[in-house]
């Protein structure tokens, strides 16, 4: 393994006496997501006495932790707290060590997931605005989006809600006046360059143009999102005659 590169620019700052924030950037960018990602999969490989979890975002890393174990850890190791170092301090020693260390980890093949949706009808309300907003046809707009192939950089918002990159500005479209005071779950939507997926009911004001009938989040499940940071996902066009065979078991 070699070295990501000589120095890796970052800033540290506390949330709250209980996380703090790495931050590698402020853009959407490739290059960045897979700084990001590196780090919380080494992170979360070496995780320090006190460590809890951390969340990825688009160019940061918040780490949350437990003040008292990192105290009791360093007191434990033999270090002297003489110099009345605080639990923020000693966790911010550990980020910047492990930045150090980040090493170019063999990057596997992401795993790929295809979401089927029905496009348009009352699944898609809003896939006729999409397309007259950009000169197109809905038909235009739903070979367009489902042609995309678009990678996960983060998972928000609401349980299981996924961040996506890649959809085409040729179907870029503003979010809704009004945002809806409910959108069902599984509806796929866009606003501004951005597409997504809401894996549970919620208000929102993005503009729908279809419906995907898998489960995005499934709170009983060890691991309640299907979707990952670091997927790659596509969108397959199903007719609303699949839609309820999928729904009814019959896949």
């Amino acid at each position: 393994m070699t070295r990501i590169e000589e120095s890796i620019p970052f800033d540290i700052y506390p949330l709250s006496e209980t996380a703090i924030i790495l931050q590698f950037g402020t853009r959407i960018d490739i290059h960045l997501h897979r700084r990001v990602k590196t780090f919380t999969d080494y992170l979360e490989k070496y995780r320090f006495e006190g460590f809890i979890e951390c969340v990825p975002a688009f160019s940061s890393v918040t780490v949350y932790y437990d003040p008292i174990r990192v105290l009791q850890s360093e007191k434990n190791g033999g270090h002297s707290l003489s110099k009345n170092r605080s639990a923020y301090d000693i966790v911010c020693l550990h980020m910047k060590k492990m930045v150090g260390e980040l090493t170019e980890m063999k990057e596997d093949s992401p795993r790929e997931v295809e979401i089927p949706v029905c496009y348009g009808g009352e699944f898609g309300p809003d896939l006729e605005f999409v397309g007259k907003h950009n000169n197109l046809t809905p038909n235009e707009v739903i070979k367009i989006h489902s042609s995309g192939e678009y990678l996960v950089y983060m998972i928000g918002f609401a349980p299981g809600f996924p961040y996506l990159g890649g959809m085409s500005e040729k179907i870029a479209a503003p979010r809704r006046s009004s945002p809806r005071e409910s959108i069902a779950k599984g509806s796929v939507g866009i606003a501004g360059g951005q597409t997504g997926v809401y894996p549970i009911s919620t208000p929102g004001g993005w503009q729908l143009i279809g419906r995907t009938p898998v489960e995005l989040f499934c709170p009983n499940d060890t691991i309640p999102s299907l979707l990952q940071t670091g997927d790659v996902i596509r969108f397959k066009p199903i007719s609303l005659e699949e839609y309820n065979e999928y729904k009814e078991g019959v896949k």
